[in-house]
């Protein structure tokens, strides 16, 4: 009972820490999780969002009925799914009878990456706690149940593809089973189950048997390299991003001795599959692999749990027990801190202070919109806008400025430059240039909340405390600097 009580105690803090960095951070640390907040919020009025490729059937599911309360209580709904992660995490730690399974909880929150997602709308998340779940049932005996569940991974991230190919191969292997190899081929058919409702629901919503085909994202193909490439040890490096720098230990050490004394197979295969696939994916620009430290996110129960075991061999090989825990104190107070500057140090999530800001003084002296246009996600979020009401903008430069020129009068447009030149290929001063009075531009300066300037050159380029990689992470706590626009068609 003792061990059931610290994990609730961790729970309870972690659940605070999360809803504390939901009211710190409004948006997203990437696009993305705007985006996927767009895509919830007009899920009910554009039927089809629910089983398109990028948006993700589970993800639609779960989180369209929040999002028509909010963007933070949907953020807020990501937070409960990472708590229920770390509480199945730990329930499955006790199972495996791991010592010190209360501990997993905080190996698992304390993952920057992890830290980074619990209170934003990736997919990462929801994978991770569909993936734990599934795991449970299978190690428990419920093998075909297991099934079950996995073939949903599909339907959150295409991550899910890979690891339903995993879960075959340990379903074929598994020794619990006396039935012979070729009886059991046909039961992992179950594994492809959650594709077979994706199927069937994009059937009947959109009329379109190819539609899933059709609206598969572009930039997916097998020979994308639009992100560049980087060495096939660009994830190693990033280990301390995935894991945490003081974390990165124990979780070496715990692969090393599960993999020597071939237990937890299960977790092992998945975190190596999905760390050398994304390895080997990022190497030779494969699917578009962007090489993000957020995609190892899906299977950090499994590297809590591997992380768990490599803390349980150090703590057996050094001699006093107060030194033990003095040492797992201080580690895991720095752990948290480190992941806590990760987050903070994640720049373009700052972006919404100034465009809350801007919004409001625009409220204050409203204008009629009757289009609106933005450089950024959380600006459709914030004007609770349905996108589709006007045409998307693109990465067409000529396309934007007649698409912006042949607009009708109360067209509205919030830009930021910084994206809106990368992206759109157009500044603000462009888009006067079309026609459009500028209501006002406000420039911001936005530090972070626990590191209010840079650090310095070594921080900045990653040496110093973030010395996994060669080149410099956005922000590290230093000044963004964002100059956002609001300009208006008055005919």
């Amino acid at each position: 009972m003792r061990s059931w009580h610290k994990a609730l105690a961790w729970s309870a803090v972690l659940a605070l820490l999360g809803v504390v960095l939901v009211r710190l951070f409004p948006d997203s640390y990437q696009q993305d999780g705007g985006q996927h907040y767009v895509f919830a919020r007009w899920a009910f009025d554009y039927p089809w969002f629910f089983v398109k490729a990028w948006a993700r059937p589970l993800f639609e599911l779960v989180y369209a009925p929040p999002a028509q309360l909010g963007y933070s209580v949907a953020k807020l709904v990501t937070v409960a799914l990472c708590l229920a992660t770390g509480w199945h995490t730990f329930r499955l730690a006790e199972e495996l009878g791991l010592a010190r399974a209360h501990l997993v909880i905080p190996l698992l929150w304390f993952q920057p990456s992890w830290l980074l997602l619990c209170h934003e709308l990736m997919t990462e998340p929801l994978f991770a706690l569909v993936f734990i779940l599934a795991l449970r049932l299978h190690l428990s005996g419920r093998v075909n149940a297991g099934m079950w569940v996995a073939s949903l991974l599909i339907l959150a991230r295409p991550e899910g593809f890979f690891l339903g190919i995993l879960w075959g191969v340990w379903i074929l292997l598994d020794r619990r089973n006396p039935r012979p190899l070729w009886r059991r081929l046909p039961s992992t058919l179950r594994l492809a189950a959650g594709f077979a409702l994706w199927w069937l629901a994009s059937v009947l919503l959109t009329g379109n048997p190819l539609f899933i085909l059709h609206d598969w994202p572009k930039d997916w193909n097998a020979t994308n390299s639009a992100y560049g490439t980087e060495p096939i040890w660009s994830y190693v490096f990033r280990l301390p991003e995935i894991v945490g720098p003081l974390l990165a230990l124990p979780l070496v050490v715990g692969l090393g001795v599960l993999l020597l004394r071939r237990r937890l197979v299960e977790a092992t295969s998945a975190f190596l599959t999905l760390f050398l696939l994304h390895s080997v994916f990022r190497t030779f620009g494969l699917f578009g692999d962007a090489g993000y430290p957020r995609y190892l996110v899906c299977v950090s129960p499994a590297m809590a749990l591997i992380t768990l075991a490599g803390w349980n061999a150090l703590a057996e090989w050094l001699p006093r027990r107060r030194l033990v825990s003095a040492l797992g104190a201080l580690v895991l107070g720095a752990s948290a801190l480190a992941a806590l500057l990760y987050v903070d140090a994640a720049e373009w999530s700052r972006d919404a202070w100034a465009i809350d800001a801007t919004l409001a003084r625009f409220r204050e002296a409203p204008r009629p919109v009757h289009r609106f246009h933005a450089s950024q996600r959380y600006m459709y979020a914030a004007l609770d806008y349905d996108p589709k009401q006007a045409p998307p903008l693109t990465g067409d430069r000529e396309h934007n400025v007649r698409l912006l020129r042949e607009a009708p009068p109360g067209t509205l447009i919030f830009w930021e430059d910084q994206l809106g030149h990368a992206w759109h290929h157009l500044t603000a001063a462009d888009i006067e240039a079309l026609g459009y009075t500028l209501l006002r531009s406000d420039s911001y300066v936005l530090p972070g909340k626990l590191l209010t300037r840079s650090p310095g050159p070594f921080f900045d380029y990653g040496y110093g405390p973030w010395m996994w990689y060669g080149w410099k992470w956005p922000g590290f706590g230093g000044p963004r600097t964002v100059r956002l626009s609001l300009l208006y068609k008055e005919r």
